[in-house]
């Protein structure tokens, strides 16, 4: 590898039985400032060394801020549960990153807002309410498997499953009269956003305290309107009456009207909407893409998941009764999140100066920790890098906080049951109708700016299961 490439090489390797999925090759040596600085605008998960995949704290000066990573089970506590009230919510670089999109939403709100709002949303995507949910999960992936049947024309992979996901979360947020024009536009809106944002805040790193504003371009004004426009026109809906009883918008319209106190109002109400409708479509489709192309590569894997749906389903789609029932469809699904966790980097800010263990972190100190080297860690995981969705079966466990593709501690993500039933649904649904068929030596490349995505498209060959 060229030392000064800001492309590290791809790492895939296969043989009878076992996967080592595709990862950029760790780094031999840290790179400087400049060239970090560059690689983590194009990838943020490209710019570790194998060092870095150890348990073990570390902490180096970026520019004039002190970056503080977290990969021991214990420090990670202490950031997330112990010490939480220590440091802000996301950090200011990835708030500017997200809040011209989100306003004020759960995924990046703090202090009072933030313990207004969570238990809100907590209560309508609460386990008790995926019930209800479900059917929505499960009929919105019969009309994409119809329309596979009908067409039988090779599919992109990530869009397919926005498509999906985001139908499904726009039936449980908006209702299901929101039409394909309007949930194409949203989509699109989203995508939009991801790929022209900047999540890697220069200014921040040169002392500024917030980092400078961005999303002013007008490609980005775009791409937020697009997604604004839909959700102001489905709360107009709902504050007129005529929105859909059961919904998720519904419940929060009517949450609001009877308690002002929450301070809720109508941006309010499209901030955490739009939130909602991010974190269930987006991270949710990434973690189809990526477990159909596990399975893709690793046959022995496939076979095990197709026993157990024929032998459990039989000729029938699966319901929310069923989830219990399929361990190893829920294996695929978090041995995939470990693999490929949605969101690889979770940041925090340092609000005072304190020592966690070993570091002494500095007060306004950029604060990591990095689901993308914790999962992969030599020192926690048995093979870490290979593909093994049988290290979740059973009654063995990960160490407490060595697996956190959902956060941890009091912002864990509250749609967490809600996310985990869509994604055994969907997958157990596909399967069983089809094989996913990757081009033969195709290479994924995984990239990280927001979520984790190929980035080039996955195309695959519907092959119908008899």
């Amino acid at each position: 590898m060229n030392l000064l490439s800001l492309s590290p090489d791809i790492i895939e390797e296969a043989g009878e039985g076992w996967l080592v999925p595709a990862h950029p090759r760790p780094l031999r040596d840290p790179p400087g400032a400049l060239r970090l600085a560059l690689m983590a605008r194009r990838s943020l998960i490209s710019v570790w060394t194998q060092q870095s995949y150890a348990a073990q704290d570390f902490a180096y000066p970026l520019l004039r801020r002190q970056v503080c990573v977290f990969n021991d089970p214990a420090s990670i506590k202490a950031v997330f549960v112990t010490q939480a009230e220590r440091f802000e919510r996301k950090g200011a670089m990835m708030r500017q990153a997200l809040s011209p999109l989100l306003g004020d939403g759960l995924f990046i709100s703090d202090g009072e807002t933030w313990r207004r709002r969570r238990p809100l949303v907590a209560d309508i995507v609460h386990k008790s309410m995926v019930p209800f949910y479900a059917p929505m999960m499960t009929g919105a992936t019969r009309e994409l498997l119809e329309s596979w049947k009908a067409t039988g024309t090779p599919v992109s992979l990530l869009p397919a499953m926005a498509q999906l996901t985001a139908q499904i979360i726009a039936r449980s947020v908006f209702g299901t009269r929101l039409g394909d024009d309007a949930l194409t536009g949203i989509v699109h809106g989203f995508a939009g956003y991801q790929g022209r944002i900047d999540s890697f805040n220069l200014p921040y790193f040169l002392g500024a305290a917030d980092g400078w504003k961005v999303g002013r371009g007008a490609s980005i004004r775009r791409s937020i309107a697009e997604v604004h426009g839909v959700v102001d026109r489905v709360i107009t809906e709902h504050l007129a009456g005529r929105g859909e009883h059961g919904s998720m918008m519904d419940l929060l319209v009517r949450r609001m009207e009877r308690s002002p106190g929450l301070g809720l109002n109508v941006q309010a109400l499209r901030n955490e909407a739009a939130t909602i409708f991010m974190a269930g479509h987006e991270t949710t489709a990434a973690t189809l893409t990526w477990a159909f192309y596990l399975l893709g590569k690793a046959g022995w894997a496939e076979a095990a998941l197709h026993e157990e749906l024929d032998r459990v389903l039989g000729g029938r789609d699966p319901t929310e009764e069923d989830v219990p029932r399929l361990p190893y469809a829920r294996a695929v699904i978090e041995e995939t999140l470990r693999l490929y966790p949605p969101v690889p980097l979770l940041p925090r800010q340092a609000r005072e100066a304190m020592r966690v263990g070993g570091i002494e972190v500095e007060k306004d100190a950029l604060v990591l920790v990095v689901p993308w080297i914790l999962h992969r860690s030599p020192d926690l995981w048995h093979q870490p890098m290979r593909f093994l969705p049988e290290r979740f079966l059973g009654d063995a466990a990960p160490i407490p906080y060595s697996y956190i593709p959902f956060s941890a501690g009091p912002r864990i993500c509250a749609g967490l049951n809600f996310g985990l039933t869509e994604l055994i649904l969907c997958l157990s649904m596909i399967a069983r109708e089809f094989r996913l068929r990757l081009a033969p030596g195709f290479r994924a490349d995984p990239v990280c700016r927001l979520s984790l995505r190929p980035r080039e498209a996955i195309m695959v060959r519907l092959e119908a299961r008899a």
